[in-house]
């Protein structure tokens, strides 16, 4: 299930959209099935913006891990999630609202960036000088981001270095975009204070770009993001190379962030883009339930979330078992170790 509310914060998103939820499933609680109201856990998967990629991404894995009462059994074409549980995909700003909302209980899981995940864990990068969130605890890594730079095919910017003096959105407060924005500015000697900066969503920063008010905007996420091949459709848009010396120098100061290719035609009329990258993944906190989170866990990998995510989404053929461990740099919930022990991804402990 996935919800969205125009609020700018994951609390006041998930206030309005539990009540949608509860309404939604109201008739199965109330329904032949005695007790199983009582047997209800909802849970909140933090996501990113409607048009981008962890927003629909994070509503497939809400449905594959919900089974609510009265479902019929995985065997017989029903739902393989997790018994009792009803999950929702809330829209946030991003990656670092995630994580600060899934330490805080606010968010019980949510899609986040590698390197956000890491920094939020020990205390570095957008997070030095706050408090580590020590309880972050990672469940998979799902698939690659690419890190965006649109533009007008006509505005004239070929180059990174072009952006000086333009009018450009480096993404919302407290995503992962800005983070990404700002080190690509850094690695090409410009701050913010180079630009005239805009912090929008991409939904608005399409619209911003297509009726001339804005020259470019940096969006990462899994190719195609909708809003972007939404707005190539209408509009002439190219995207701008983040390559040479100071993408290298990028990639050895962050061990998460790889080379990356947006290939020719992903969106419409625009070529194949050499970009930067880094792994989306499902985080959780420390106090999860570890038997919750393994069933989450085994949902997640079940055959048939696989057709699902393959099916549903072109970023869903990347979310592949035998990469589920890739770039994790922070713990893996316990109840996580237990279903990847399992499957012998990693060695079985001795107990």
């Amino acid at each position: 299930m996935i919800w969205t509310n125009p609020m700018p914060n994951a609390r006041a998103t998930v206030a309005r959209g539990l009540l949608a939820v509860l309404l939604a499933v109201a008739a199965a609680a109330a329904g032949p099935v005695p007790g199983a109201a009582q047997d209800i856990r909802f849970l909140r998967i933090g996501t990113g913006a409607t048009g981008g990629t962890y927003f629909p991404v994070g509503g497939l894995i809400a449905n594959a891990v919900s089974n609510p009462p009265g479902s019929l059994p995985c065997e017989k074409g029903g739902s393989c999630g997790v018994p009792g549980v009803i999950a929702a995909a809330v829209s946030t700003q991003g990656s670092v609202e995630n994580v600060t909302a899934v330490a805080a209980g606010t968010l019980d899981l949510a899609l986040t960036q590698a390197d956000i995940a890491f920094n939020a864990h020990f205390g570095r990068g957008a997070f030095a000088g706050q408090a580590p969130l020590t309880k972050l605890r990672a469940v998979a890594h799902l698939y690659p981001e690419a890190v965006h730079l649109v533009v007008r095919r006509d505005g004239g910017i070929t180059s990174v270095a072009d952006l000086k003096g333009k009018r450009v959105s480096v993404g919302e407060p407290e995503s992962g975009t800005l983070v990404a924005a700002r080190m690509v500015l850094d690695a090409f000697g410009m701050a913010e204070s180079d630009l005239t900066v805009l912090y929008e969503r991409v939904g608005k920063s399409g619209d911003m770009l297509a009726g001339g008010e804005l020259d470019a905007y940096f969006m990462i996420g899994g190719y195609p993001m909708t809003a972007i091949a939404q707005l190539a459709e209408t509009t002439d848009v190219g995207l701008v190379h983040i390559m040479g010396r100071e993408a290298d120098g990028i990639r050895r100061a962050h061990p998460f962030i790889g080379a990356d290719i947006i290939p020719e035609g992903v969106y419409k009329g625009v070529g194949a883009t050499v970009t930067l990258s880094v792994g989306a993944q499902l985080v959780v906190s420390a106090e999860a339930d570890a038997d919750l989170v393994y069933g989450i866990t085994r949902a997640l990998w079940h055959d048939n979330t696989r057709r699902l995510l393959v099916s549903s989404h072109p970023q869903g053929r990347q979310i592949e078992l035998h990469k589920a461990l890739d770039g994790v740099a922070i713990p893996l919930h316990p109840g996580a170790v237990r279903y990847y022990e399992e499957v012998g991804l990693i060695r079985a402990s001795v107990h």
